[in-house]
């Protein structure tokens, strides 16, 4: 029963998505309100699908309902409630169909928002939209059926979701913000394509078109975080980035997205980077794709992707009709976009965020070649390659030191012509901050020049963010407003303005964090009897038992060790090794003792038949303050969404 009536909610949105491409793209090309509203129509019907149809799969995941055969691939009366809804998204079949669901979302919601004007823009997007759900539609009814009858006999019981994803409460969230990022950036490249159909990118169109890339931007910085601090608190390694294929895979189009929004930025204050704008849109929604290759097609080996799946060759073969697409598109109408800045204004903010775009979009081929080559070489030449964290920092690093250098660069210049006395005092005029950046950086023991160029950078480009953000402020002051009303106004007038800063600011806190935590970690191993102490850092630990706890889904092998600094009893920690039915190896779970300055990071690493146990103890400073710091930046990209209030006109 829930098979048939899931496959028959998936089978209407493939037939909604196969009639929505012709109304919707018959309506941008003739300009029919009437084609137009039917095809809006469509779209809510499609997002209505697609919910229920994740709804069916979720209630036969808690009904335990083992004659689907996902439930039957994941499903385990002895998994806890919460753990089985999300296992929904745990498996290839089950992602993709949440997939659905959220691209019916972005769907139904974009043909709401945009229901009120851009009439000869918003066909063509929904004709592409549909397109795309028509492809998903296609793979969940097809190759990734997750409603597909169980053969018989039926189990009556199952294996339970991958035992990694079980293993945190971040998984709860960490891959719907993925999901979110993924699949939001199909309606920019929508809108992106109804820009190339009509030859125009109007600045009533960009607006939309930015805050429509702001809103996917805003959930993959957040899912890109919250997959390295599951990394850090699950896999018991101590790092929260490893330049593994899956993660390259989500950084890449966030990298390119960043570079869209800069380019937006000079087309709406200066009118050029049209051709910029509308390509790096285009590429984030084709790199998304990519990514989901890597992901689902088993040709990386990664704690993150899934298994071997007949549905790789589609993705690669939907990726390929993409990209074909979008070059034809490109070389019909590009000329009509093609606005680039003046050869005066390559000297002032515009040339200065070109150059970052620049910056970024070599960090992505950068990161796209490493990630890509040994499944070439391996394809081409069968011989295995390893790309590892050597090359990705050697190259990676010069082009952040850039992207830094650029973020007090680009703000500290004038837009437009500016004389070489005035870019000489706009670039000077911050070097003491970064001198006295150094200087702190040395004082608290950074020798590395590394950390000593990241210092200086940064003390640079906050300067700079701080004196950009409060120049408006320090103009209303001067208008005589109060402290109170003059944050209120910049707030409700320039939120836009404020929330790029807070963006900035953020991103120098993950910089600076990421760097300080990088070159400061401790680490130490011990093998422990009960009662015997080791020491790390101003850190005393002592070893007092195991106990083994039964859960319903695992069983938990726990090592207590008392806490000691500098004399102070900090308590307990418990680091842990489970053990799931589905996996032959326990997983380890690091205890994490975390404050302002610094992570105590602890692994059981083995437990000896004599009550010993193997622990290893690391100490990282600022981890902390790296998920601070995206969350400002998301905090940032929210403010960019809010629309400005209008001055109150004064009384006659």
């Amino acid at each position: 029963m829930i098979s048939n009536l899931g496959s028959g909610l998936v089978l209407l949105s493939l037939l909604v998505c196969a009639i929505g491409i012709p109304v919707a793209y018959g309506a941008g090309a003739r300009r029919s309100l009437r084609g137009l509203e039917l095809s809006k129509r469509l779209a809510y019907l499609f997002g209505g699908l697609m919910v229920l149809a994740n709804l069916v799969m979720v209630y036969a995941l808690v009904a335990h309902d083992f004659s689907v055969s996902y439930v039957a691939q994941v499903g385990s009366r002895a998994t806890p409630l919460v753990i089985t809804i999300v296992s929904l998204w745990s498996s290839l079949e089950g992602s993709i169909l949440f997939w659905g669901f959220v691209l019916g979302l972005f769907t139904a919601a974009f043909a709401y928002l945009q229901r009120q004007g851009h009439e000869h823009y918003l066909g063509y997007s929904l004709g592409t939209l549909f397109a795309i759900g028509l492809f998903f539609s296609y793979l969940i009814a097809g190759p990734a059926n997750p409603f597909a009858p169980t053969p018989p006999p039926v189990p009556t019981d199952g294996p339970g979701p991958n035992a990694l994803l079980q293993n945190h409460i971040l998984m709860i969230v960490h891959p719907p913000m993925l999901y979110l990022g993924y699949v939001g950036m199909s309606v920019p490249f929508a809108m992106a394509v109804a820009a190339l159909l009509r030859g125009q990118l109007g600045a009533t169109w960009l607006k939309p078109l930015r805050n429509w890339l702001l809103v996917p931007t805003g959930f993959l910085t957040l899912g890109i975080m919250l997959g390295g601090w599951w990394s850090y608190e699950v896999l018991g390694w101590g790092g929260y980035w490893a330049w593994d294929p899956v993660e390259n895979a989500s950084f890449l189009p966030w990298l390119t997205a960043i570079a869209a929004l800069h380019s937006a930025i000079v087309m709406q204050r200066r009118g050029s980077l049209k051709a910029w704008t509308t390509i790096l849109v285009m590429i984030t929604f084709l790199l998304t794709i990519l990514g989901t290759f890597l992901t689902r097609s088993g040709v990386v080996n990664s704690v993150h992707s899934f298994t071997q799946s007949p549905i790789g060759p589609l993705f690669l073969t939907f990726l390929g009709i993409c990209l074909f697409g979008v070059v034809i598109l490109l070389a019909l109408r590009v000329d009509t976009l093609v606005s680039e800045p003046s050869e005066d204004a390559l000297f002032a903010r515009e040339g200065a965020f070109l150059l970052n775009n620049l910056l970024l979009v070599a960090f992505t081929f950068t990161v796209l070649i490493g990630t890509i080559f040994p499944i070439v070489a391996e394809a081409v030449r069968d011989v295995k390659v390893s790309v590892g964290e050597p090359y990705f920092n050697r190259m990676a690093v010069p082009i952040c030191f850039g992207l830094l250098m650029l973020m007090g660069i680009g703000p500290a210049l004038p837009w437009g012509r500016a004389s070489a006395a005035e870019i000489r005092r706009a670039l000077l005029t911050p070097v003491p901050a970064a001198l006295l950046a150094v200087g702190l950086t040395a004082l608290l023991g950074g020798r590395d020049l590394g950390i000593l160029l990241t210092g200086a950078m940064a003390g640079y480009a906050l300067w700079v963010t701080g004196a950009r953000g409060t120049e408006a402020m320090r103009r209303r002051r001067a208008r005589g407003d109060s402290p109170g009303d003059v944050a209120r106004k910049s707030l409700l007038r320039s939120p836009r303005l404020l929330g790029a800063y807070v963006v900035h600011f953020g991103v120098i806190v993950t910089f600076v964090s990421i760097a300080v935590s990088s070159t400061f970690q401790t680490s130490e191993e011990a093998v422990l009897a009960p009662g015997q102490e080791f020491a790390i850092a101003d850190y005393s630990l002592t070893f007092k038992e195991v106990r083994v706890e039964q859960e319903p889904h695992r069983v938990a092998r726990k090592a207590t060790l008392a806490v000691n600094n500098s004399g102070r009893d900090l308590g307990t920690l418990q680091p842990a090794m489970n053990h799931y039915p589905t996996m032959q190896e326990p997983i380890g779970t690091p205890a994490v003792r975390t404050s302002l300055t610094h992570d105590l990071y602890l692994t059981m690493m083995e437990v000896l038949p004599d009550g010993r146990v193997g622990i290893r103890a690391i100490v990282t400073p600022a981890v902390l303050w790296i998920w601070i710091g995206v969350l400002i930046m998301s905090a940032g990209i929210g403010l960019c969404l809010v629309s400005p209030v209008a001055p109150k006109k004064a009384a006659a």
